[in-house]
This record gives structure tokens, sequence and C-alpha cells, in this order.
């Protein structure tokens, strides 16, 4: 379900997707997808409201998506062996995230 949440990162009103709350220095806050910006923010349970009338039905800014038919690969290193290959990884390393996205700018 779609809400609308204050993103203290952003000063605005943004729609978000709920994913999951955790209790932090005595107060809750919700860890949401900002369907707009395409971005993950923690926000303060207070700062959480129902959306009204035609607000629900206006399109997304961001989808989210991912490449076709690239898979993530990462170095695995044999220290025994003194080798390295690249090979298949379960999800996508930090520095491959960060080249990619700079490749993009």
């Amino acid at each position: 379900q779609v809400c609308v949440v204050f993103s203290e990162e952003l000063q605005r009103w943004c729609r978000a997707i709920i994913q999951s709350v955790r209790h932090h220095l005595g107060r809750y806050e919700l860890r949401c997808f900002l369907v707009d910006y395409a971005e993950y923010s923690f926000v303060e349970r207070d700062n959480i409201r129902v959306p009204v009338g035609t607000f629900n039905k206006l399109p997304y800014r961001a989808k989210k998506c991912s490449l076709y038919c690239t898979k993530p690969l990462t170095l695995h290193l044999d220290f025994c062996a003194t080798t390295a290959k690249i090979g298949p990884a379960k999800k996508w390393d930090t520095a491959a995230i960060h080249h990619f996205q700079n490749l993009l700018k």
C-alpha cells in the first residue's frame, strides 16, 4: 500500500511503500521506498499520512527495474594457489555498483 511520508533528506512529502519497521533510540522508524525518487529512506512514525483524492492515481516517476540478462560477478581469490578468477556472485559488489553509477553519470 502506498502512503505519503515526509522525507527529512529531501525536505518534502513523498509517496512511499513501507518496507520494514525498526525501534531506534526509543522511537519507531519505518524503512520506506520512495516511489518517485527510487530511494530508500527511514521515516519517523509521526511523518506518515494516508493519501487522499486523486493523489494515488498519479503515475510514479521512478520504477524498480533490473538489467536484462546481466548477472553479478565477483573476484574469487585463492590464497593457497595465489590465483584470482572472476566468477558468478549472489549479489553485486559495492565497487561494481559504484562503477556502474559512475558510468551512468
